[in-house]
């Protein structure tokens, strides 16, 4: 296998939400407060993972969580999310708006598949563009680690993709609610840093 351990044709690095609206000063949780150095630092700390994947043959797929537009585009936003997140507005992670962009750091995706839930997996199309690409492992990174992350992981895992999560790739809006959900994914998957990936990639 290249890489080492890993058959870079088969791998991708997935970002789990990395968007404008959760991460740029002037997304939707950046105008309402919501923010965390964890989470602002991991675009820049993934981006020469995902250039050197890329330009190996590997691939890049990007998350998008979406609250798709209902009648006179208000968003439909599930309950518990309208109650842990009242600031969520119209507009906002919008399809086809700057908010629901991937963050410019890490463009571009090879494939974007758009997200309703935690899980990437959860009524998406993201198993179908994973084997048809021919991808069975996955370097799983992005926000936040307990909620999209950790579903994600666990929907993949059931799935039969191997998948490692990235410990600084993740972050969440602390630090022990990050660590507790590293920890608690040790059944199903790997834990690896960011240089442990890049050095299966570049064979280094």
């Amino acid at each position: 296998m290249a890489g080492g351990s890993v058959d870079l044709a088969r791998t991708a690095l997935l970002i789990v939400d990395l968007q404008n609206d959760f991460v740029h000063p002037d997304g939707a949780y950046g105008r309402a407060g919501q923010t965390a150095e964890m989470i602002a630092a991991l675009p820049g700390r993934l981006r020469p993972l995902a250039e050197a994947l890329r330009g190996r043959g590997g691939f890049v797929v990007s998350t998008q969580f979406t609250l798709v537009p209902g009648r006179g585009g208000e968003p439909m936003i599930s309950p518990h999310l309208k109650e842990l997140r009242p600031f969520l507005a119209k507009g906002d992670f919008e399809p086809g708006s700057w908010g629901h962009r991937l963050v410019d750091t890490l463009q571009p995706a090879d494939f974007v598949v758009e997200k309703v839930a935690y899980s990437a997996f959860f009524q998406s199309r993201m198993e179908f563009v994973l084997k048809k690409a021919g991808i069975d492992t996955l370097f799983v990174c992005g926000i936040v680690t307990n909620g999209g992350v950790a579903s994600t992981v666990r929907d993949a895992h059931v799935r039969d993709f191997r998948t490692f999560v990235l410990s600084d790739g993740c972050g969440a809006f602390s630090q022990a609610t990050h660590d507790n959900a590293i920890r608690d994914l040790s059944t199903v998957t790997k834990a690896i840093t960011v240089a442990d990936a890049l050095a299966m990639v570049t064979g280094a």
